[in-house]
């Protein structure tokens, strides 16, 4: 039972005032000075007590019996029945012809304010290959190159910025700041993972890693005979696929928007970025 601040009563003290009326015999007026209420409110707790018993002096709810303006329960089933197809509060409110903050306290109510509430729409598909080599997941995370001048706005927040200009070896002036790619290559059986920072993500890039990747794999005793990417540019290149083949090495490539079949690159470049990345301050990406 929540009881507000200001409570005068409670059980208990209810039941001993109804008790020192209908059992003891005490006048109305003297059990409700003796309780610190009104007459009013003595007489309203030993009607409730005559009527229900025990049960009458607890608390009820504040809440209208009746609220005319209350969503209807077919609409509120419309709005969930919508939301578990991953519509979107604006969709369901343009579809249904309703408020969207309507819509929205409705989901909020149920449960479903976010869509990561729901239920993924497919079971997880975990796989593991039984071999070293087996399979190999390449992939490639964008980050901001940290100026010679100090941290970013990740760290200053974007207020601090400023015009960051410095003469590069063609003679253009040009901002130091802009981004790196880092080019990953984890085996699928042991999870052992080759990493680099590189400068773009281009076809050429992206081959030469791979290479290298291949290559100290090699060196750990581990033959690549597949590889696995998403449907980035550089790895659906001609020049990509012939490189694969020239190593011997099968390429195979995600469903489009399904970055889940590529869980486990997926998963070591978030522990990549939270345990180094922004897992500490740096002066500059050289650090």
């Amino acid at each position: 039972m929540n009881i507000h601040a200001n409570a005068k009563t409670c059980v208990k003290s209810r039941k001993l005032l109804v008790e020192r009326i209908a059992d003891e015999g005490w006048p109305l007026m003297k059990a409700a000075e003796a309780a610190g209420i009104s007459g009013r409110t003595a007489s309203k707790w030993l009607a409730r007590y005559r009527a229900e018993g025990e049960v009458g002096l607890l608390d009820r709810s504040s809440a209208p019996r009746h609220i005319p303006s209350k969503t209807p329960p077919d609409r509120e089933a419309a709005i969930q029945a919508l939301r578990k197809v991953r519509f979107t509060a604006a969709e369901i409110a343009e579809i249904l012809h309703m408020a969207l903050s309507t819509v929205s306290r409705v989901l909020k109510r149920i449960g479903l304010g976010r869509l990561s509430r729901l239920e993924p729409l497919e079971p997880p598909n975990r796989y593991e290959m039984s071999r070293p080599g087996e399979l190999v997941h390449v992939d490639i995370k964008k980050l901001g190159r940290i100026s010679r001048k100090g941290a970013g706005h990740r760290v200053l927040g974007r207020g601090q910025q400023r015009s960051q200009a410095t003469k590069r070896i063609d003679g253009i002036s040009r901002g130091d700041t802009g981004w790196e790619r880092v080019h990953i290559c984890i085996d699928d059986a042991t999870r052992l993972a080759y990493a680099e920072v590189l400068p773009n993500e281009t076809a050429e890039t992206a081959i030469a890693f791979f290479g290298r990747a291949v290559d100290w794999f090699a060196s750990m005793g581990i033959t690549v005979e597949r590889v696995l990417s998403d449907n980035g540019s550089c790895y659906r290149s001609h020049a990509h696929a012939a490189a694969c083949r020239e190593m011997g090495i099968r390429q195979s490539f995600t469903r489009p928007y399904r970055p889940r079949t590529n869980g486990k690159a997926e998963r070591f470049i978030k522990t990549m970025t939270e345990r180094w990345a922004y897992g500490a301050i740096y002066g500059s990406s050289a650090e």
